[in-house]
């Protein structure tokens, strides 16, 4: 078979923060590096940053359904195709696709 591997790059800070993360559903840092820490400011999170427990689990929950969605509006089914089965193994962020037809990998 021939396999790719694909790795989404930003994959953690493209999602929501889980309603249960943080303080009321909030979560507050201090100052990026780079910066000085100013009373006067409060930094509040918009989105899970890398490091962050809830990090994976958010883009995870967000991708296995909305990613199933996305492949079936694409037309790929559970069924087999003789030549054009492509097997798609995913952890985490990461994903290694395989497919005994090379131009079938290449297209997907």
């Amino acid at each position: 078979m021939f396999t790719d591997h694909v790795d989404i790059s930003q994959a953690f800070v493209q999602d929501e923060l889980l309603p249960g993360d943080g303080h009321k559903g909030n979560v507050y840092i201090s100052s990026p590096p780079g910066y000085e820490e100013d009373s006067r400011y409060i930094y509040r999170l918009l989105k899970p940053l890398y490091g962050m427990p809830s990090a994976a689990r958010a883009w995870h929950d967000d991708e296995r359904f909305a990613g199933k969605r996305r492949l079936r509006n694409r037309g790929f089914r559970k069924e087999y195709v003789a030549n054009r089965r492509i097997l798609l193994g995913a952890h985490i962020d990461e994903f290694v696709i395989a497919c005994a037809n090379e131009p079938v990998l290449d297209a997907f």
